[in-house]
């Protein structure tokens, strides 16, 4: 590395726009494994404990002991160690497999009965820093979990799940690209109990890789599920950077790109659970600031909660809270109490958000609470949120569920153009990419 003046710290160089470059796979060995849906999982911070032993017993190398690791209290090491190394000896016994060249891989996901379809690019996305508005963030993010995921990183050396990335307004080149490959014999095959068919192809020419390149290279990219992971990333390249590392491999990061345009996203809402909190007094309070009307004993189903709550986030942002057997439908919140907890411009954007809303206006003003990992716990299923509420298990005491209106992916943009954020866990977008598919070490053998 060159010489710096004294005082001064080596920082990496900012790609030159929107770079997602080929890299040798790791996939698993299927004729080693008891099948590829047994073997993989959804994203690492959308599985239930429950779902995680499941997924554990479906098979002795599902990717959730590398993602999720389990570490036995009283034996020395840590979890980061024990996933490192689950990894080296998967890779020593050739359950896992580097493909033999670089490739882009095309991933497709697509309902048995035809609902859904989602195409898109798994390859090395350049770094960025946030201000060079490259790669566009939507949502705070906590310390805990990018401290979580940025140790699993240095401990194995690699990527082992993508995050996901939406771009709009290509020349068409590299969608075109997408679906030409789509329409030949994949590599691997899964269909996976929600009932998506998960398919994945290589791009290896030079060809056609330059043609993807030349069509991104102007483009930028929102983050649409990942923003902890990036958030590592960064973490993991600077303090490489900070140690003399010079470049390497932690200047990129495994990412999922998916024309918006061609594919456009579904995008659901992230429901809270706060600790200790009656959903009765909850209800009571929130009533200074919402009308707030009890559902009666039909409407307690989820389903149905999910149908009234649908019906209130059509016109303005609203709330159901649950827990204990009972719900409150809370809507048409106070004007001059929603300014006062939301000021932020422009107003027909951020009162409307129901992340915000909801830890500005109904978490601090009238709760009391901060929205953070302590006392406040995230649930993308409303029907697991509702569940929670009611649990008292362990150190959990149960408390009052709390389900959102999403944000629509026009809002989700233009947050992001704003250069603002919304508060962590607001937004789901999906589908999400299947965790194990194809995975990125950091040294290619």
């Amino acid at each position: 590395m060159p010489t710096l003046p004294s005082g001064e710290e080596p920082t990496p160089q900012r790609p030159p726009g929107l770079v997602l470059a080929p890299f040798r796979g790791v996939r698993y060995a299927e004729d080693r494994v008891s099948g590829l849906a047994r073997v993989t999982s959804p994203p690492y911070d959308v599985i239930a404990a429950d779902n995680e032993t499941r997924l554990m017993a479906a098979d002795p190398h599902n990717v959730v002991r590398l993602i999720l690791p389990r570490h036995q209290a009283g034996v020395p090491g840590s979890p980061f160690q024990d996933a490192a190394l689950d990894l080296a000896r998967w890779l020593a016994d050739g359950i896992l497999v580097a493909d033999p060249v670089p490739a882009l891989y095309v991933y497709e996901q697509a309902a048995v009965g035809g609902a859904v379809l989602q195409r898109g690019l798994i390859g090395e996305l350049g770094l960025a820093p946030y201000a060079a508005g490259i790669v566009q963030p939507h949502e705070n993010v906590m310390p805990g979990p990018v401290a979580d995921r940025r140790q699993l990183m240095e401990a194995t050396r690699a990527n082992l799940e993508p995050i996901f990335l939406l771009y709009r307004n290509g020349n068409g080149v590299a969608a075109g690209l997408v679906d030409a490959v789509a329409g030949g014999p994949p590599l691997a095959e899964a269909i996976t109990a929600d009932g998506l068919r998960h398919r994945l192809w290589a791009i290896t020419d030079p060809g056609q890789l330059a043609a993807i390149a030349a069509d991104l290279a102007p483009r930028t990219a929102l983050i649409a599920d990942g923003h902890h992971r990036y958030a590592a990333y960064l973490e993991l390249q600077r303090r490489n950077w900070q140690r003399g590392a010079g470049p390497g491999p932690w200047d990129r990061g495994l990412a999922l790109l998916v024309d918006s345009a061609a594919y456009p996203p579904h995008v659901a809402a992230i429901h809270r659970v706060v600790e200790g909190l009656v959903p009765a007094t909850a209800a009571r309070l929130a009533s200074t600031a919402f009308e707030v009307r009890e559902l009666p004993d039909g409407t307690r189903d989820v389903p149905e909660i999910r149908t009234q709550l649908a019906g209130a986030c059509a016109d303005e942002v609203a709330f159901v809270v649950a827990g204990h057997g009972r719900a409150w439908l809370l809507s048409h919140p106070d004007p001059a109490l929603l300014r006062a907890a939301v000021p932020e411009q422009p107003a027909e954007l951020w009162q409307r958000v129901g992340g915000t809303v909801m830890a500005d206006l109904l978490f601090a003003r009238i709760w009391g609470v901060a929205d953070d990992e302590r006392s406040v716990r995230a649930f993308h299923d409303p029907a697991e949120a509702v569940a929670a509420a009611d649990c008292r298990a362990g150190q959990f005491a149960g408390g009052t569920a709390v389900l959102c209106c999403p944000m629509t992916a026009a809002q989700v943009y233009e947050v992001a153009a704003l250069g603002r954020r919304v508060p962590r866990k607001s937004t789901s977008f999906g589908p999400k990419p299947r965790t194990g598919l194809v995975m990125r070490l950091f040294a290619e053998g």
